[in-house]
């Protein structure tokens, strides 16, 4: 059976989901494909033990974009996001603490450094600097590097300046701050502005989330950055929690889209992308329907797209060869855990809850302490001191379990996407599992004794569940070569693929990763203008 339609979209994740509703929204005859069972990509939530419901990969708010909040009226189709009470809760390796957030965080930081109290302020006064000229540049597409006419050249030259004119807004000494945190190390700029280590490994984790790197290597100071420019209910740099999980998130976007005309097909997987004379014009599934369309958008990290459903023999050579080189794997290794009692903290004792069950808490006391995981998940797949963040979610929404109990979201950095010597993540996610709940049991000695059931996502099980390939919960690396216009690619940084209608609209593209609903935005603008400039039909 064949069905037709403006546009098809590959994929039912966030952004596929916030593509479709603005392409809708021009009356655009819209079809998603989902290949699980119920959509939000990796923005889903779940049953993963008996009353227990939790947030199964991606699990905190702070990247979501405000004007596509608005735009899709997300609120009025039940998302509801409630705030942390303190951002983040850091054991320290003395047995001391370190607090951030619900205004303590000078007084905390100066427990260990009054010198470091003191330059609290003048650090986030410059790094907002730098992050509201992100926030601008978020939802713009950026130049792409084209070769051909001035034709075709004079609107990406025009793009290129209004970036330049932002940058121009900048004083010399930010401009070399800009410059400094998209292509030096977190570790170096931490280093550089303070000397306790608690602050610097707070900070420093923002880091390595999602970056199987050192917080001394190069670039890592951009991902600590691209953590910083999010915010919650209006506040800057705020981290909140949806109710209902992440998962709320994306049914309320389904709910916009369908809305809005949108057919939405789940249990729907795509096995080829259908090119005929050089063109994309739709989609077969694994269950033999044939969708086609004028504009054929793809929400998947582009490897799986250039190389498992497009025939390479179609593809530009050095397409193909800059996509057999795009770098995917963030080492990740995400766990959920039932609860049947609050952690209790050695060094902040009790069971009852507090504001810091409501924070993230980071297992990984300095900046030292994550370089050595990073080392060892290099030589050996993973380390026996691993970096650990929990959430406990259910402190703040008492619909995720059942009561006087808890559901806790173990993200935990620095697992190796692809184990040495060919070793499988099926051989031992049982083994890093059981490692990561000793991790912060030796924090909060009745946590282990408290897991009455777990879920376990290991890089190869997010791959396989989620498309998310060596575990990279960005879709690709976040280096200075997969950024911005080169991301995933240089000549297709503007959504559009190397064939005539084809258009990528997920988080291999610009901004990339985290659930913020900006590549999908852009993505629509650019399909829109298409349909508009009678670059691509509408059907029949």
């Amino acid at each position: 059976m064949t069905h037709s339609s403006d546009a098809l979209i590959v994929g039912g994740g966030h952004n596929g989901l916030v593509c479709a509703a603005y392409l809708a929204a021009t009356e655009l005859k819209v079809t998603v494909l989902e290949r699980r069972h119920v959509v939000g990509g990796a923005a889903v939530t779940e049953e993963f033990h008996p009353g227990f419901r939790n947030s199964v990969a991606s699990y905190t708010v702070s990247l979501l974009n405000p004007k596509v909040i608005r735009d899709l009226e997300l609120p009025r189709h039940g998302l509801r996001v409630v705030e942390r009470e303190l951002s983040n809760f850091l054991p320290t390796e003395d047995g001391r603490y370190l607090c951030s957030g619900g205004g303590r965080t000078q007084q905390e930081v100066a427990k260990f450094s009054q010198r470091d109290a003191e330059r609290l302020d003048a650090y986030g006064e410059r790094l907002d600097v730098i992050a509201d000229v992100l926030r601008d540049v978020v939802l713009e597409t950026p130049p792409n590097m084209v070769q051909g006419s001035w034709r075709q050249a004079l609107p990406e030259i025009v793009r290129g300046g209004h970036l330049a004119a932002r940058l121009k807004k900048l004083d010399l000494p930010m401009r070399q701050l800009l410059l400094s945190l998209f292509s030096g190390s977190a570790g170096d700029y931490l280093d550089g502005w303070f000397e306790s280590d608690p602050i610097k490994a707070l900070y420093g984790f923002d880091g390595i989330v999602g970056n199987f790197a050192s917080p001394y290597a190069a670039g890592s100071a951009y991902v600590l950055l691209h953590h910083v420019f999010g915010e919650v209910n209006g506040k800057k740099g705020a981290w909140g929690h949806a109710i209902g999980g992440m998962g709320a998130i994306t049914q309320a976007m389904a709910k916009c889209a369908a809305s809005r005309g949108v057919d939405i097909r789940v249990n729907a997987g795509v096995k080829e992308i259908i090119v005929e004379n050089g063109r994309a014009v739709g989609a077969v599934t694994t269950n033999g329907e044939t969708f086609r369309a004028s504009a054929v958008i793809s929400n998947l990290n582009p490897k799986l797209l250039y190389q498992q459903l497009i025939d390479g023999a179609v593809l530009p050579a050095p397409f193909r060869e800059a996509m057999d080189r795009y770098r995917c794997g963030s080492g990740t290794f995400r766990m959920n855990v039932a609860l049947s009692e609050l952690p209790d903290f050695t060094c902040l004792p009790g069971k009852q809850r507090a504001q810091h069950h409501t924070a993230g808490i980071i297992i990984a006391p300095t900046l030292r302490y994550m370089e050595q995981a990073y080392f060892d998940a290099r030589l050996h797949g993973w380390s026996q001191a691993p970096i650990v963040e929990v959430l406990i979610p259910s402190t703040l929404d008492d619909s995720l379990a059942p009561p006087g109990q808890h559901v806790a979201s173990l993200f935990c950095q620095h697992v190796a996407p692809q184990l040495p010597n060919g070793e499988s993540w099926d051989t031992h996610r049982e083994t890093v599992a059981d490692l990561m709940i000793e991790t912060v049991n030796r924090h909060a000695p009745n946590f282990k004794a408290a897991v009455l059931g777990r879920q376990i996502n290991s890089p190869l099980d997010l791959e396989r569940t989620f498309g998310l390939i060596g575990g990279d919960i960005f879709h690709g690396a976040l280096s200075l070569d997969q950024m911005f216009s080169a991301r995933p690619t240089l000549g297709h940084g503007n959504y559009r693929g190397p064939l005539p209608g084809l258009y990528m609209c997920g988080s291999g593209t610009h901004p990339g990763g985290g659930v913020t609903g900006a590549p999908g935005h852009n993505a629509a603008r650019e399909i829109i203008a298409d349909f508009k400039h009678r670059k691509l039909r509408r059907a029949g």
